[in-house]
């Protein structure tokens, strides 16, 4: 089994580590790495979807996956392929079974009925099945009831940060919702939310036997 290793990028930006290397949102990438075997996008905003970003981790035979509106963002970028992808569906990539899971607002609005993500763009989530275990992240997303579906997740990481996203104790109810064994908080410090919103997530979800820990960047 290949060891697993995942580090907190910032905001949203996950890397995972196990028999591959996949990359979730990346973004503010402080260094050239190009050890990236798998990128995913959750939705096309510039923080989720940075090209800038993606070409620094990138390399000839990474595969990314992304929402189709992503499509046009990716055009021309020099990878070994892109691949489509809406919500609840289940892809194998260089040997990685990754699922899509929903991600959309219920309650967080630019304007009356037009939500920041609005559950017709079909942007999404991913569990991705990696070194023996299930890591979630939630992309941009208010509690859902697909939380619910979710099952044995090792490891989860929620936005936190609220105005587009969950507040602390909205993510809070969520990974109740579907208890994981470790739930760490993302989507804060950068372009919304705080630490103490991260600090006050932790210290609630600990209550309930969840493992969470508020990570540094590197």
């Amino acid at each position: 089994m290949a060891e697993f290793q995942y580090i907190w990028l910032g905001h949203a930006s996950v890397k995972l580590v196990g028999e591959k290397v996949v990359y979730i949102d990346p973004f503010h990438i402080q260094k050239n790495s190009g050890d990236a075997d798998i990128v995913l996008c959750t939705h096309d905003h510039y923080d989720h979807c940075s090209i800038e970003d993606i070409k620094k981790v990138m390399n000839a035979n990474t595969t990314v996956v992304c929402p189709p509106d992503c499509l046009s963002k990716l055009k021309g970028l020099l990878v070994k392929e892109v691949i489509p992808v809406e919500p609840c569906q289940e892809i194998t990539v260089k040997g990685i079974t990754i699922e899509t899971v929903p991600a959309y607002n219920v309650n967080k609005f630019r304007s009356p009925d037009i939500a920041f993500h609005p559950q017709e763009n079909y942007w999404v989530g991913y569990v991705v099945h990696l070194a023996g275990k299930k890591i979630y992240h939630s992309g941009d997303t208010d509690k859902i009831p697909e939380m619910s579906l979710l099952h044995a997740i090792d490891l989860a990481f929620v936005a936190v940060g609220g105005t587009y996203t969950m507040t602390w104790q909205e993510a809070v109810e969520a990974v109740l919702s579907f208890f994981p064994k470790k739930a760490i908080p993302i989507h804060y410090g950068s372009v919304v939310g705080s630490v103490q919103d991260a600090i006050h997530f932790k210290n609630e979800v600990v209550k309930h036997k969840i493992q969470s820990e508020v990570m540094s960047t590197f």
